[in-house]
């Protein structure tokens, strides 16, 4: 089979523990960039702390990045906003209400904006993820005083707490697309927001079918597009339903898992 494109999720499968690529993983992909195959990050993360990664391969001046899990497409070169899913904002309001009575941290993004209730009062775990993540956020301002769509709701707690959390929204029939993005976090984003969607949209609009898609990832987030992807491939640090889910499970992030995919299906040799 012939793959024209790429997508990669990027914590826990493109990057190790460390939140770094490693030169194997590094290698391997622009190995395979190199004989003309397409290399997208499909990430929950924003464009600026996932194009830089991009531009560590030397893949952003045609590359493109699906963010913030599919709310938006942007090219990682120019950093034009390709196509976006706005969502309703003030739906939002009793979610976050509820995070305040609850004690869970949210924030609220724009394509390229990260927005808090309050910088003074950042929990110190809360600060700790954005210097993680390389993410600088600014207080949030009420709504009517965005001039960008707003695009996802992040809630940030512990497992317990967001368990909880998950379950009685779920009971509230939310209009919003609500995942599971990572152990300790749940998004809330536009009802046809995933990574599957917006790898689809930006597949087709180059004439590249599903048949001619790899999509690799590791959390519930990464399920539309593995499940649209002609490979659906899971890193094996994944959960058991991503597993059962996808074509294949190759190694984890920490184990070279992507080079060991594409060296199994031909795309590079060893």
């Amino acid at each position: 089979m012939t793959y024209r494109l790429i997508a990669l999720d990027m914590d826990g499968t493109l990057l190790n523990d460390h939140h770094e690529i490693s030169p194997q993983t590094a290698q391997s992909i622009k190995q395979v960039a190199a004989q003309g195959v397409e290399i997208v990050f499909c990430t929950g993360r924003t464009p600026i702390n996932s194009i830089p990664y991009m531009e560590q391969l030397g893949l952003h001046e045609d590359g493109y990045v699906i963010v913030h899990n599919g709310a938006a497409t942007v090219h990682a070169g120019t950093r034009e906003i390709v196509h976006q899913f706005p969502l309703a904002a003030q739906g939002l309001d009793p979610y976050i209400q509820y995070c305040k009575q609850h004690d869970i941290h949210f924030d609220i993004n724009t394509a390229f904006g990260l927005y808090v209730d309050s910088i003074d009062t950042l929990q110190a775990d809360a600060g700790k993820m954005y210097d993680n993540f390389l993410m600088t956020p600014q207080v949030l301002p009420p709504w009517s005083e965005f001039t960008e769509p707003v695009l996802k709701l992040s809630a940030f707690a512990t497992i317990d707490q967001l368990d909880q959390a998950y379950a009685e929204w779920t009971t509230w029939n939310p209009e919003f697309n609500m995942l599971r993005s990572g152990e300790f976090f749940i998004d809330l984003m536009h009802p046809q927001s995933s990574k599957g969607a917006s790898l689809q949209a930006l597949a087709e609009s180059k004439g590249i079918a599903s048949s001619e898609v790899i999509a690799i990832g590791n959390y519930f987030n990464d399920l539309s597009m593995i499940t649209y992807a002609g490979l659906g491939v899971a890193m094996d640090n994944s959960p058991a339903e991503v597993k059962a889910a996808a074509d294949e499970v190759t190694l984890s992030n920490n184990e070279d898992g992507i080079h060991h995919i594409l060296v199994k299906h031909g795309l590079i040799s060893v």
